[in-house]
């Protein structure tokens, strides 16, 4: 019966997101306060029947529950509890309802905040969000259903993907899809004011923390994936430029344009077009990295299997798609700037070029993730785009990103005349080029290394001076001790000082990125036990392997001593898994990070003979990329921590003066 009832409560949510689109709109056009306030009230039963079927399937996973397909094709009765209950999204079905879930509870969370503003706009927000959700019910009802039966009953499932049995299983695909579905209310909400026609910038203030919001979780999931690939994969290397890596960079590209650019149609009443444009793209590509990462049009470690769904999402981004282009259309005359841009050397100017960076990397992005698809269609032969083609499109533009984050903030509104331009940015510039000769004396001689490094230290420069200043005034001004001056320094102005955090992490990532992309050491090697190997400054001892089972899974591990010199520094531990439920072996790799470098090695197998098989690496700073991700996450947090608004406060002349914000 339990199949039966998942099956009925999907149903009585899709009625009910009906009813929800029909009396909202309804109710606006009539004027008809009691038809809206329904409309709201029915979003209410649509979390609760969706909690009820997601705790449904939860339930069936965690039983065991083989009359269900999903629960024999992505659990077993060996698989661990955490993932049991991970495999509620890491299935196809599941995924999608995962979905719903989250887009429900948005939904009406969206509802609350709103509860006594944007009134004008917020039936239509609602109809729009119901609209969302009745589409992924209606997937799920007929294209991939999570109740299905299976006839027979199997005695044991086939369990979760061996690749996705690790421990960022718990929260990588939550952070992701956080971020996917959380664009879906400025979606909403820009919808509603182009229908509504009021586009003044209330519907940009109510979706900005919303995009703020989603910006973080994109940027999280974005990080733990590609640690995730570093640690699983057993390659090396953390972003392949796959498929579905791409499907989650994409709307965090469109998300970062919308974040930079809304602060110039806030100040300046410009770009209100490619602002409304920017959020429903943003959308759209959420959207679409869903339908990558589920139908199974693209091959990759992550996606699934064709399945019909693949239509649904085609259709329903047609119909999306289709209608806001005709509603910009509509309303193109009131979204024209009121201002005009008045200089190529000024904050409009660099922030423009900004976006046009931003979007030129997604249209990359987009067409190298797509032509495969495209060509198969067309001539039946799937024509592979590779990561040399993105490094070569998408560099260039990094460069130029990179520079601009410490360019943007800084440079004058309007005009910026030679004394702003030598006040702000010849100090940054002298320190990045000294720096930069400096690593090139000490042996650093590839150029692009040298040029990542001196736009990260560019970056950097601007972001101390900007601190220093701001803290040093403040405490002549208020006499503050040092550390109170930068606390309250950046809690009056969170916008602009977490921006700069922000900046300071992508900064930190471009080093990472460009010292363990041109100066990685690799090396393959077949040793005989107490044999060793030498890579870089380390020697490898191969001392042991043994191999060792349990009910889920059988494993061989091997045993190195790891020395520096005549010193042992480590041992390392890499084990190659062979699940009883699958045919795919993984690789659990070891890892010994140094303060400047990591040593990885890979267990390829042992060779017939008995020797090792290993594959080893020394990735110089890769682990910056991931405390730069931090440092990141640490900006988006501080931007989104509410305002502190004293009822007296006094302002230092730097802040004044600096009243913009940097993201």
């Amino acid at each position: 019966m339990l199949p039966e009832i998942g099956q009925y409560t999907l149903i009585a949510a899709g009625v009910l997101c009906l009813y929800s689109m029909i009396a909202c709109v309804t109710g606006a056009r009539l004027r008809r306060a009691d038809l809206v306030e329904s409309g709201e009230r029915a979003v209410v039963g649509i979390i609760f029947l969706v909690f009820f079927a997601s705790g449904l399937l939860v339930y069936s996973l965690v039983i065991s529950d083989f009359r269900l397909e999903y629960v024999a094709q992505y659990t077993s009765t060996t698989l661990p509890l955490q993932y049991k209950i991970t495999a509620f999204w890491g299935g196809q079905a599941g995924s999608m309802l995962f979905w719903l879930l989250i887009l429900s509870v948005y939904t009406v969370i969206a509802l609350i905040q709103n509860q006594n503003k944007n009134r004008q706009l917020m039936p239509y927000v609602t109809a729009v969000l119901s609209g969302i959700c009745l589409f992924f019910i209606v997937m799920l009802i007929f294209a991939a259903d999570p109740f299905k039966r299976l006839i027979p009953v199997p005695v044991e499932g086939q369990g979760l993907n061996p690749l996705l049995q690790n421990y960022w299983m718990v929260s990588h695909p939550p952070a992701l899809y956080a971020g996917y579905v959380g664009l879906s209310v400025p979606f909403a909400f820009a919808m509603a004011a182009l229908m509504t026609g009021n586009l003044e910038t209330g519907w940009i203030k109510a979706i900005r923390k919303w995009t703020l919001f989603s910006w973080l979780f994109l940027t999280v999931g974005i990080l733990q994936g590609s640690y995730w690939a570093y640690i699983e994969l057993g390659w090396g290397g953390y972003w392949a430029w796959d498929p579905v890596e791409n499907a989650s960079l994409m709307p965090w590209l469109a998300a970062t344009a919308f974040v930079h650019s809304v602060m110039i149609q806030e100040k300046k009443g410009m770009l209100k077009m490619w602002n409304m444009v920017l959020v429903l793209i943003a959308f759209t590509l959420s959207i679409f990295g869903t339908f990558l990462t589920r139908s199974g049009v693209v091959s990759s470690v992550h996606s699934f299997a064709q399945s019909p769904i693949g239509t649904y999402f085609v259709v329903f981004m047609a119909l999306q798609i289709g209608l806001s282009v005709f509603l910009l259309l509509m309303r193109k005359k009131e979204l024209a700037p009121e201002a005009r841009l008045e200089s190529f050397v000024s904050r409009e100017s660099s922030f423009l070029f900004n976006n046009v960076f931003f979007l030129v990397i997604c249209i990359a992005v987009l067409c190298g993730t797509t032509f495969p698809i495209l060509s198969e269609w067309v001539t039946g032969s799937k024509v592979t785009v590779s990561a040399p083609f993105f490094n070569k499109v998408v560099m260039p533009f990094a460069i130029g990103l990179i520079l601009l984050t410490g360019i943007c903030p800084l440079i004058a509104w309007r005009k910026a005349g030679l004394k702003n331009l030598q006040r702000n940015f010849v100090v940054p510039s002298g320190f990045a080029l000294i720096a930069t000769i400096i690593l090139a004396i000490l042996g650093v001689h590839h150029w692009l290394t040298l040029l990542f490094f001196f736009s990260a230290m560019f970056v950097l420069v601007t972001v101390y001076v900007e601190f220093n200043k701001g803290t040093r005034a403040r405490m002549a001004m208020v006499s503050e001790g040092a550390p109170a001056a930068l606390y309250h320094l950046v809690e009056r102005n969170k916008r602009r000082y977490g921006g700069f955090i922000v900046h300071t992490g992508i900064a930190v990532i471009f080093i990472g990125i460009a010292a363990s992309s041109f100066y990685q050491l690799e090396k393959e090697v077949t040793v005989k036990q107490n044999e060793s190997f030498a890579i870089g400054a380390y020697t490898l001892k191969y001392s042991d392997l043994q191999f060792l089972q349990d009910a889920h899974k059988e494993v061989w591990q091997a045993r190195l001593d790891v020395f520096k010199g005549e010193k042992q520094v480590a041992v390392l531990q890499p084990e190659r898994h062979f699940y009883k439920n699958s045919d795919q072996p993984t690789t659990e790799v070891a890892i010994r990070p140094f303060w400047n470098e990591d040593l990885y090695l890979i267990l390829v197998g042992p060779d017939q003979a008995g020797a090792g098989i290993f594959k080893v690496f020394v990735n110089p700073f890769i682990g910056l990329i991931w405390r730069g991700g931090l440092i990141m996450a640490l900006g988006g947090l501080v931007i989104l921590l509410p305002e502190f608004k004293p009822e007296f406060a006094t302002s230092t002349a730097s802040e004044i003066a600096a009243e913009e914000p940097a993201t």
